[in-house]
């Protein structure tokens, strides 16, 4: 006989967005019960995505900057990797943070449920646990179970040598060559890891740049620094057919254009996006409706066609990440409780963790022409930057958007190092409404990466002196 429990609000799915919406209900008295597959909260980010891929990240920036300090006359040894060592690292970080979320669950007395959720109606849930199922009956529901890696049609994914960005993460070894299927920044992240660990890549991008999302000018100094490190960037390419040879082998064709070339790879990871993870929902027994793509309808208090279901994250759409989910996770909890919220975010900044790291927010001048938006860009080129000289970080830039009458800031592009950091500024810029002069006018410390936001904008207004811009 199912077991049978009651509770005012339930959230299903334990990931930044869930864990957020379930202690912000808590934090305002109420009693909720949060439901994960894993035995671990933190989803896919926390145990599988975001941090272990930037720990692994952290040490392949380490390894490339000791490698370029030879430039500064002090040269280290080729370095010995100890992949057992790495990947306890990796794990090791990994279990701090998920101990500090199960203490504030604890603190919180958010009760906790480890199984896989589905619903029977608009008021119930059908959980399947360890020890058999159990029924849930709620007044009020969040949805926040995620997406999976998606798969490529033709390409084997059960096969040993194929990985997916949560295979790929647990670094099992360093292959002699990889084929990297994906120009995002999953691919981008996890391509550049394996090449400084190592392994020859080969990268694979359907579309003509690389993170086709952002600017080619900001993605352009990456895409140099990729071809520096020895990997092989394949734009307007697809991969036709995939032949397994061996434990370790598979034959690949890439048509590029009118060509196609067939090579041997020891790996490959298909990085070519998520898929969210409704089927898992059983949604057609409830009123729950989805859109075309197959996300979760919700409107801007992130509730669904029903009103006591709320849904937030990757199932409801893009862009899929973890900060955006944990915002709405706020939201949906307190119009949940019945307290004012609205999701209405200005700018949601993207953030590619490579080295270097590309970073966007608001539009994008792709965006604006395609918008028809009167914009005018103020750029800052980072080889006049006294701390990216010092950084080697010469090929930077920060570009500034800014609407040609208003002179508000409509975008913000960064390529560099702390890019992903900087980002956060030009975020704020475009939610506070901030025009150039705003930025321009702000006391930027000396010398930091910071100064080349005021300076784009000192670029716009024509008073820049760390530039001489010719007049017209």
């Amino acid at each position: 006989m199912a077991k049978k429990i009651k509770t005012e609000f339930v959230v299903i799915g334990a990931g930044p967005g869930g864990y957020t919406a379930a202690f912000r209900l808590a934090d305002l008295g109420k009693n909720v019960l949060l439901i994960d597959r894993d035995p671990m909260l933190g989803g896919v980010c926390l145990n599988r995505g975001c941090i272990p891929s930037k720990a692994l990240l952290h040490v392949s920036k380490i390894m490339n900057e000791a490698k370029e300090l030879s430039k500064a006359g002090v040269v280290f040894g080729k370095p010995k990797i100890d992949l057992d060592s790495l990947r306890r690292q990796k794990d090791k970080t990994v279990k701090r943070l998920v101990m500090g979320l199960d203490q504030m669950a604890r603190a919180r007395k958010v009760k906790t449920l480890e199984g896989s959720a589905a619903f029977n109606s608009n008021t119930e849930l059908i959980v399947k646990t360890a020890s058999g199922t159990t029924s849930v009956a709620f007044k009020k529901c969040i949805i926040a179970v995620g997406s999976v890696s998606s798969g490529i049609p033709g390409v084997p994914m059960d096969h040993p040598s194929v990985l997916t960005s949560k295979t790929a993460l647990e670094l099992k070894e360093i292959p002699k060559t990889m084929l990297v299927i994906g120009g995002g920044a999953i691919g981008l992240e996890l391509g550049q890891v394996y090449a400084t660990l190592g392994t020859k890549v080969t990268i694979v991008e359907l579309m003509q740049t690389l993170i086709p999302a952002a600017d080619v000018d900001i993605v352009e100094p990456l895409r140099k620094k990729l071809e520096r490190q020895g990997i092989t960037i394949l734009l307007s390419s697809r991969v036709e057919k995939v032949e397994v040879k061996g434990k370790n082998a598979l034959k690949i064709s890439i048509q590029n254009k009118e060509r196609t070339t067939t090579n041997t790879f020891n790996t490959v990871l298909v990085a070519v996006g998520r898929t969210p993870n409704k089927d898992l929902l059983n949604l057609e027994k409830t009123d729950v409706t989805t859109d075309d793509h197959g996300y979760v309808s919700v409107d801007e208090y992130q509730r669904t066609s029903v009103d006591t279901i709320f849904a937030i994250g990757d199932i409801v759409g893009h862009p899929m990440l973890a900060h955006k989910a944990s915002h709405e996770g706020k939201v949906a909890a307190e119009v949940a409780a019945g307290k004012p919220a609205v999701f209405d975010a200005a700018a949601i900044p993207n953030v590619v963790y490579t080295d270097p790291e590309v970073a966007w927010a608001g539009l994008t001048e792709k965006d604006a022409k395609e918008m028809d938006v009167s914009y005018k860009a103020g750029e800052f080129p980072w080889a006049a930057s006294g701390k990216a000289a010092i950084l080697s970080a010469g090929e930077g830039k920060t570009k500034i958007l800014f609407d040609s009458k208003t002179k508000r800031t409509l975008g913000v592009g960064i390529v560099g190092p702390g890019a992903g950091d900087l980002i956060a500024e030009g975020a704020l810029a475009i939610e506070m409404g901030a025009d150039a002069e705003d930025i321009a006018l702000t006391v930027h410390p000396h010398p930091t990466i910071s100064e080349t936001i005021s300076a784009a904008a000192e670029v716009f207004t024509g008073t820049i002196t760390d530039l001489y811009v010719p007049k017209k």
